[in-house]
């Protein structure tokens, strides 16, 4: 198994966004200087997750998935083939020495990202098919998007399958991003995209593919809670601001927070409020 580390979503490592704003008081008096809004770092990005997954189903959702409907999609891999080839786009460091049910798979690490893995198979000419290729929660932070879909579709064997983990189209992101993302720190080369964006892509490219929709949820009513350090790093993830809360202009902060209680982005539930992390899992055939 090839594993090819990625940067997770709203992740910003290479690049710090600083802005000073100048901005109008409730009662029209002379204009006054907030504090600096900014990207997160990479050490800010680990704490702001954690409270992410604390809170979420995110994990749980891929569970199912995998109990539900990966087990056909496996069966048909490799075609009779002893060895099955599969690369993993995006992984990250996996604690797979520790796994007791690993012992007939063999591990071949690329620490390097997936462009940098394209280069370099074009550069080497090396023409390694694969039977299942996955790219999880990483096609926000690459530089083009369709280029690399349609690469990483190449490298498929033969009755091989690619699958694509992304936020849906009717989760929370969907309709925050479409609405807020200008008014938050910019990205290194990210994208605010979801499942809609990517099977336009698969459609240009003539593929074939099938999407399976997956409920997920995130507690995030410590959001509205005053001075909640959990709360706060919540809302550092859902904008990638440092310190969102204490930085963002009043009215920005009080729109996004009144956005998030609609019903395209939260529903309730016994008093609590529950962010729609929806995901969809898509199948490309090879």
């Amino acid at each position: 198994m090839d594993t090819i580390p990625e940067l997770k979503r709203n992740r910003f490592p290479s690049m710090n966004f600083e802005a000073e704003i100048l901005t109008a008081p409730h009662d029209n008096s002379e204009p006054y200087m907030i504090s600096a809004m900014r990207s997160l770092t990479a050490e800010e990005y680990v704490e702001a997750f954690k409270s992410f997954l604390d809170h979420s189903t995110e994990h749980q959702c891929m569970d199912e998935f995998n109990k539900e409907e990966m087990p056909s999609i496996m069966a048909s891999l490799g075609n009779g083939k002893q060895t099955i080839n599969i690369l993993g786009v995006g992984s990250g460091t996996e604690l797979v020495n520790q796994a007791s049910d690993l012992q007939n798979v063999s591990f071949v690490w690329h620490q390097l990202t997936s462009s940098e893995y394209e280069q370099q198979v074009k550069e080497k000419g090396t023409d390694k098919k694969f039977d299942f290729i996955h790219m999880i929660q990483m096609l926000y932070r690459v530089e083009d998007v369709l280029s690399t879909i349609k690469f990483f579709h190449s490298c498929l064997d033969h009755h091989g399958k690619l699958l694509i983990i992304i936020l849906s189209d009717s989760s929370g992101w969907a309709s925050l991003w479409k609405k807020y993302r200008h008014c938050l720190p910019p990205t290194d080369s990210g994208h605010y995209i979801t499942s809609n964006s990517i099977t336009d892509v698969l459609k240009r490219l003539g593929v074939e593919y099938h999407v399976y929709e997956f409920p997920s949820g995130w507690d995030i009513t410590e959001c509205f809670i005053e001075g909640d350090p959990v709360g706060g790093h919540m809302m550092d993830f859902l904008t990638g601001t440092k310190n969102f809360l204490g930085t963002a202009p009043p009215g920005l902060r009080q729109r996004l927070q009144e956005a998030l209680c609609q019903p395209e982005c939260s529903s309730k539930k016994d008093g609590r409020i529950i962010f729609s992390n929806n995901l969809s899992m898509i199948v490309v055939e090879s």
